[in-house]
C-alpha cells in the first residue's frame, strides 16, 4: 500500500455526520467521497493513523478498510468459504443436532475455526464420526429447513459477475450443499467433502481427499490457472483458521464475521455489514 491508501467506511444504518467528521479529522485524509448513506470513502488516508480508526469504528459499529485505488474489474476470481461465510451456518453442527450431539460437534468446529486444533482433517473426521447411523434424509432437511444466505450475498454475486468475475466454492463442509448452491447461485466452480452413505445412512466417515486450508489455496491458485490470472488477482473470502492458507495466496482476502486470527491475517473485515460490502471497497 503507498500514500495514496483511501479508507472505506461501511455501516448497516446510515453514518452520522458527526461519525464522518471525526473520522476524517481522525484519519488525516485529504477529503471524502460519499458512496450511499451507509458507505464513503476518505480520500488519500494515511496509515500513520490506522490504530486510532481501528478503535474509533469498533466502538460506533463501523466497518473500515485501508486499500489503494482498486476497481472489481482488476480481479479476475472470488473464491468463497460457504460455512458461516456465504451461509449463515455450520451444516455440520445442525446435522449433528439430528442425532442429539450438536452442542459437542459445535464445540469441535469452534475450536477448529478459532485455530485452537492444528489438524483441520483430524477434526472433520473426529466430527463426522459423531454422525454414523444418521438416516441420510437429515441433509435434505438441514438444507430446507436451516441453510440460508448470509445478507448481501446474491448482491455480492452479481455484481462480482457484472464485473466479469469467475466465482469459487471451496468449503470444509459438504458437497450435498455446495452442489445444491451452486446449482442455486449460478457458481461455476465448487469443492467439499463428501460424506459417504451407505443404505441410506450416514457411516461416519469421508470420501477422498479431506479438503482442508491448504486444498483450499491449492484449489484458489488452480482456478487461477485456468484463468490465466496470477493469485494476486484472486479475492478470498472466509471466516475460519482454515480459510488463512487461501486467504495468503489471494490478491484481496475479506474475514466474514471471522474468527480473531482470521481477522488479523486479512486485509478487510466485515464484522458487521453484508456481502455485499465487497462491492463498495472498489
Amino acid at each position: 500500500m503507498t500514500a495514496a491508501t483511501n479508507l472505506t467506511l461501511q455501516s448497516l444504518v446510515p453514518i452520522a455526520d458527526e461519525h464522518l467528521d471525526q473520522l476524517r479529522r481522525l484519519s488525516g485524509a485529504t477529503s471524502l467521497v460519499e458512496i450511499d448513506a451507509t458507505a464513503c470513502r476518505l480520500i488519500a488516508a494515511p496509515l500513520e493513523q490506522r490504530e486510532a480508526v481501528a478503535h474509533y469504528c469498533a466502538a460506533h459499529a463501523l466497518d473500515h478498510a485501508y486499500l489503494p485505488p482498486l476497481r472489481l474489474a482488476d480481479f479476475g476470481l472470488l473464491a468463497m468459504d460457504m460455512d458461516s461465510t456465504l451461509i449463515t451456518i455450520e451444516c455440520i453442527d445442525e446435522i449433528a443436532d439430528f442425532c442429539g450431539l450438536k452442542a459437542e460437534v459445535s464445540a469441535i468446529t469452534e475450536a477448529a475455526m478459532r485455530g485452537e486444533i492444528g489438524d483441520f482433517r483430524e477434526s472433520l473426521r473426529r466430527r463426522v464420526a459423531l454422525l454414523a447411523g444418521l438416516d441420510a434424509s437429515v441433509l435434505e432437511q438441514v438444507y430446507d429447513a436451516r441453510v440460508r444466505l448470509s445478507p448481501g450475498a446474491e448482491t455480492m454475486l452479481a455484481g462480482v459477475r457484472d464485473a466479469g468475475l469467475a466465482t469459487l466454492l471451496v468449503s470444509g463442509g459438504f458437497t450435498f450443499f455446495t452442489r445444491r448452491l451452486k446449482a442455486r447461485l449460478g457458481i461455476e466452480e465448487a469443492h467439499a467433502n463428501t460424506l459417504e452413505i451407505v443404505g441410506g445412512k450416514l457411516t461416519g466417515r469421508v470420501l477422498g481427499e479431506i479438503v482442508d486450508g491448504e486444498v483450499k489455496a491449492r484449489h484458489v491458485l488452480t482456478a487461477c490457472k485456468a484463468l490465466g490470472i496470477d493469485g494476486r488477482q484472486a479475492i478470498a473470502m472466509g471466516d475460519g483458521s482454515n480459510d488463512l492458507p487461501m486467504m495468503r495466496v489471494a490478491g484481496l482476502s475479506v474475514a466474514f464475521r471471522a474468527k480473531p486470527v482470521v481477522r488479523a491475517g486479512a486485509s478487510v473485515a466485515f464484522d458487521h455489514v453484508g456481502l455485499d460490502g465487497l462491492l463498495r471497497l472498489f
